[in-house]
C-alpha cells in the first residue's frame, strides 16, 4: 500500500547547525526518494558539493545511519534509524496509553485501527496500528506519513488547531494522492467546520483507492490536542448508509481516551481557548 512520504523542507533559523540540517537532508531524500543513492544525485538533490555531501554520508555510515551497497557503491537507510524510531515509540504517550482503546475499538468495529500525530505540519505520522480481525494480507502501517489534507486522521486533527495554524496549513502545499483527494482550500475549511461540528472526520479513497476511514480528535492535559484515533478500511463498509454507527464508535472511543490523558468531561470536543473555531454542543 503506497502512502506519500515527505521531502525535504529547507527551514531558515539562525540558530540551526548547516551540517546536521544537510545530514537530516540526506536521510530524508533516502526515505523518499530511494531506496538508493550515490553521492552525486545526493549532492544535486540538496544542493551541495560531492565532497561535502561524501563527507556527510561517511559520518552517517559511521553512526549507523546510513549504509553503502557492495554491488552498487550507493547509499541506502541503516538499521541505526530503526532503533531510533523504536524509541520514539516507546516515548510517544499517546500510543502507549491507547493500546487497550485501540483494541476495543477494532473488536467493536472489525476494522483497523490508526493512532496518529501531526507530524513536521503538513503530515500525520501513524504511531499505532491495530490490524483487522480474521481478515486476509495486511500491511503493517505503523511509521506511515501521510499528507494531512489526504486523510481523516489530519483532518480530525488540524480541525481543532488555532486558527492561525489552520490557515497556514490551507494556504500551504496541498497533496494529491489519488482523484479523490481534496485539494482546494475552500472545501477543506467546509470539511473542517463540519469536523468540528459532529466530533469527526471521515476520507473517501483520498489517499488509497478502495478505502475510507474515519476518526477523531485526541485530547490531553488543558485540552491541548494529543492526535487522534480512526478506522480504516474498505469503503463499501466504512460509508455504507449506515455508517453512523463506526462514526459514534470512533467519537465516543476518542472521548474515554481523552478523559484518560487529562482531558476532563466536556473539553475532548472543544478547540483550545486560542482558537476562533466554535465548540461542539
Amino acid at each position: 500500500m503506497f502512502r506519500e512520504h515527505r521531502s525535504a523542507i529547507p527551514i531558515a533559523s539562525e540558530a540551526m547547525v548547516q551540517s546536521v540540517q544537510r545530514a537530516v537532508h540526506i536521510l530524508r531524500e533516502l526515505a523518499s526518494a530511494g531506496p538508493r543513492l550515490g553521492v552525486t544525485e545526493l549532492a544535486a538533490r540538496i544542493g551541495v558539493s560531492k565532497p561535502t555531501v561524501h563527507a556527510l554520508l561517511r559520518t552517517l555510515e559511521a553512526e549507523g545511519l546510513v549504509r553503502q551497497e557492495r554491488e552498487t557503491n550507493k547509499y541506502l537507510l541503516g538499521s541505526g534509524l530503526l532503533r531510533l524510531g523504536n524509541a520514539y515509540l516507546e516515548t510517544q504517550e499517546l500510543r502507549s496509553r491507547t493500546l487497550p482503546w485501540a483494541d476495543a475499538l477494532a473488536e467493536r468495529t472489525g476494522e483497523a485501527v490508526w493512532v496518529a500525530v501531526l507530524d513536521n505540519d503538513r503530515y500525520v505520522l501513524v504511531v499505532h496500528h491495530v490490524l483487522r480481525r480474521g481478515s486476509g494480507v495486511q500491511i503493517l502501517e505503523l511509521g506511515a506519513s501521510i499528507p494531512w489534507n489526504t486523510c481523516a486522521l489530519g483532518k480530525a486533527i488540524v480541525a481543532f488547531l488555532p486558527q492561525q495554524e489552520q490557515e497556514a496549513l490551507l494556504q500551504g502545499e496541498l497533496a494529491r494522492l489519488t482523484g479523490q483527494s481534496v485539494a482546494d482550500p475552500g472545501t477543506l475549511s467546509a470539511q473542517l467546520e463540519e469536523v468540528r461540528r459532529v466530533g469527526y472526520a471521515q476520507e473517501d479513497q483520498e489517499s488509497v483507492l478502495g478505502e475510507a476511514a474515519i476518526a477523531s480528535p485526541v485530547f490531553e492535559r488543558h485540552g491541548y490536542l494529543a492526535g487522534a484515533i480512526g478506522i480504516v478500511g474498505p469503503v463499501e463498509r466504512l460509508l455504507a448508509d449506515d455508517r453512523q454507527q463506526y462514526a459514534v464508535a470512533v467519537r465516543e472511543v476518542a472521548t474515554l481516551l481523552s478523559r484518560e490523558l487529562g482531558a476532563g468531561r466536556g473539553v475532548a470536543w472543544q478547540a483550545r481557548p486560542e482558537n476562533s473555531a466554535p465548540p461542539l454542543p
